[in-house]
């Protein structure tokens, strides 16, 4: 069956995502326009839509802080359905797979909370936990295979468990808190200095654009 990977407050996420790249096409055509042809209405519609998208950003920066808790909960049980599933071999899910496999090589991770997530997953539950995905890897020897699953260098016929693998011990949940914790800061900073340079810089042209005065025009 599919990996269930729908969630109310990620799907709000989605749409949210989806509205304010509307919007900044939108802005940057009424950008362009205003600022070629010199047009105060288009500019001044230009210094809206960037006001409206650095408001979004705020708010959603507010949701997320407020909502961590319940967001951190859904993603947990988002996760777990899709570790729980992994098949290499299944090709309907295979952009989830490659997904989750490209967090964990850069992130240097193993599962959400840690590599004892993958006891769950029913390929290796078959093969007796002989086998660990290739992703989680910190040997070099598996830096050529990075998705799918590598074989543990047991004996034959043996059994294993996720302590016996060569792989990273730190969840992915506590690398992805560790990453933003490094980076939230620059990343909001960009985003608004960006956001008020445009705002700046959109009611200095809209000012220094001035209507043609008719006063000066010879009469007939």
């Amino acid at each position: 069956a599919p990996t269930e990977m729908s969630s109310p407050s990620l799907k709000t996420s989605a749409y949210v995502l989806i509205g304010v790249g509307a919007l900044t096409m939108l802005m940057g055509f009424l950008g362009c326009l205003g600022a070629v042809n010199e047009i105060r209405c288009l500019l001044g519609l230009y210094f809206t839509c960037l006001m409206l998208i650095l408001i979004t950003q705020v708010a959603a920066g507010l949701i997320i802080y407020f909502q961590k808790e319940a967001l951190k909960g859904e993603l947990s049980d988002i996760v777990g359905n899709l570790i729980e599933d992994y098949n290499p071999s299944n090709d309907d899910e295979r952009n989830l797979r490659d997904a989750w496999d490209y967090v964990q090589r850069q992130i240097a991770c193993c599962g959400w909370t840690g590599a004892k997530d993958w006891e769950n997953n029913k390929i290796l539950i078959n093969q007796s936990m002989t086998v660990y995905p290739c992703s989680c890897s910190n040997s070099s020897k598996d830096l050529q295979a990075d998705a799918g699953f590598c074989n543990l260098d047991i004996l034959v016929n043996s059994t294993a468990t996720y302590a016996d693998w060569p792989v990273y011990e730190q969840g992915c949940m506590d690398g992805v808190e560790n990453w933003l914790k490094d980076n939230l800061g620059v990343i909001l900073g960009v985003c608004t200095g960006v956001a008020l340079l445009g705002m700046i810089l959109s009611i200095s042209l809209c000012k220094n654009i001035h209507s043609e005065d008719y006063t000066k025009v010879p009469k007939s």
